[in-house]
Parts: structure tokens; C-alpha cells; sequence
């Protein structure tokens, strides 16, 4: 893998695991908590594998592949639970989402 494609993907990471971190703290408080429930651990759980595959990428670790395979998925479940709400902070996490799992894929194919 490039060094120039290891710092566009850890930059995607930090950047999706800051969008999620935000939304996760907008949803708490949402007035009603419960149906952001789901929403706020996916943007937890995606939050913390961004940031493990960019902590791996960065130490050019011998799991940053596989880190990034499971990045990639975690937002792509992330994005899908928040893309079904209306809420400015959940569609902009939903984005970074797709931005980041497009970046980790591209970690793990040709490279």
C-alpha cells in the first residue's frame, strides 16, 4: 500500500470516528432516546473500529488489511442505521460512513 493512500484512509477514519462520536452525543439528546437507541451503538462501535484501523495503518501494522475489511463493514452498517433518520447529524455520519468504508476498501484491493 501507497503511504499516500495509508494517509487518505487514516484521515477518512478520524474523520467518520469524529462524525460518529457527534452523532452519537446529538442522538442522546434526541427527545425520543429510544429509537435512536440502535443508531447511537452503531455510531459507537464504528467509531472505535475507525479508530483502530487508523492506529493500524498508521504503525503500517501487519493487520491493517484485515483491520480495514472490518472498518469497511462496520460503517456500512453504520451509515445504513443512520440514513433511515431525518436528523442533519445522522445523515452527515451517514456520509462519512460511505466515505470511509469506500477508503478502507481500497486498502484491501490491489494493494
Amino acid at each position: 500500500m501507497a503511504q499516500t493512500s495509508y494517509a487518505a484512509c487514516i484521515l477518512a477514519c478520524y474523520g467518520c470516528a469524529q462524525a460518529c462520536d457527534q452523532c452519537a452525543q446529538a442522538c442522546l439528546d434526541e427527545e425520543d432516546i429510544k429509537i435512536m437507541a440502535k443508531c447511537i451503538r452503531h455510531d459507537i462501535d464504528c467509531a472505535e473500529a475507525c479508530r483502530f484501523a487508523a492506529a493500524l495503518l498508521a504503525r503500517h501494522s501487519g493487520f491493517a488489511v484485515e483491520a480495514c475489511e472490518l472498518c469497511a463493514s462496520v460503517c456500512d452498517a453504520c451509515a445504513a442505521v443512520c440514513g433511515q433518520h431525518d436528523a442533519d447529524h445522522c445523515k452527515v455520519c451517514a456520509a462519512a460512513c460511505i466515505v470511509c468504508a469506500d477508503a478502507c476498501r481500497s486498502m484491501t484491493v490491489g494493494g
